[in-house]
């Protein structure tokens, strides 16, 4: 039934000059699901997420959302569609405050983005669900903070917010917890357990202690193919994602639990 499968790719492949960096993908994200996809590095996550969000056209294959066959489509008309992705990079305006930030993604969500003369009386409407935003990844503490003083993982937690003012069906999450200590992880993966409530979330992801808490599914790719596909426990135990994390049981794999 194509209504619980949010997200469907058919032999996704790309190509570069003979590289195969994605081969021949066929991936199902189950609607309401948080589905990690997982890799050694070079697995091919990253050009995945490419091809899904129009920043790379495929070589071939085809990928469906919602029912809709958007392979061809150009990247803002599949934004449009509710699919939005948060980079590896925070990508948030550092000299503007948390609040701001908010404000301006509610803003490109109504198409008002470039009206920068507008007074900001125009905006307040917008003031009361950026608020909400930002309690619901607890940062109203910082609403009126410049976002080049915030913490690492603070920046992140507003990125999640800026996400979600999109109102996206889809979030792809490109290593959310990225460079981050222990305890901002532990924050960062609640709060994408917590923002996960009824949308989808596709993740990429290198921390298995943060796969195994909150996957509901797991795709491991390696040289751009699928490996192994399935819940956690069956995943860390196939001896094939076992070799291409390590060459040997992996320590990180078999701890994460």
């Amino acid at each position: 039934m194509a209504a619980e499968f949010i997200l469907e790719t058919k032999g996704l492949t790309k190509e570069f000059k003979g590289f195969v960096a994605v081969n021949n993908v066929d991936l199902k994200v189950r609607r309401g699901h948080i589905h990690a996809l997982i890799g050694p590095n070079g697995a091919g996550k990253t050009t995945f997420f490419n091809l899904l969000t129009k920043f790379l056209p495929p070589t071939r294959g085809t990928i469906t959302y919602q029912g809709v066959d958007i392979t061809h489509e150009k990247p803002a008309q599949t934004a449009r569609r509710g699919i939005v992705r948060s980079f590896q990079i925070s990508a948030v305006f550092p000299h503007m405050t948390v609040l701001e930030n908010v404000r301006a993604a509610l803003q490109r969500g109504l198409g008002t983005s470039f009206h920068f003369w507008k007074p900001e009386k125009s905006l307040f409407p917008l003031h009361e669900r950026a608020l909400e935003l930002l309690a619901s990844v607890d940062l109203q503490a910082f609403a009126d903070e410049l976002t080049v003083n915030l913490p690492y993982g603070r920046k992140r937690a507003l990125e999640l917010a800026t996400t979600m003012a999109l109102e996206p069906d889809l979030m792809l999450l490109d290593e959310p917890t990225q460079g981050m200590g222990h305890e901002d992880v532990h924050r960062v993966t609640e709060l994408i357990r917590k923002v996960s409530a009824g949308r989808t979330i596709l993740m990429v992801e290198h921390n298995m202690n943060v796969v195994a808490s909150i996957a509901d599914r797991i795709t491991v790719l390696q040289r751009g193919a699928i490996i192994a596909d399935g819940p956690y426990a069956e995943v860390s135990a196939n001896p094939l994602v076992i070799e291409a994390y390590m060459g040997t049981p992996d320590a990180e794999l078999q701890g994460a639990h």
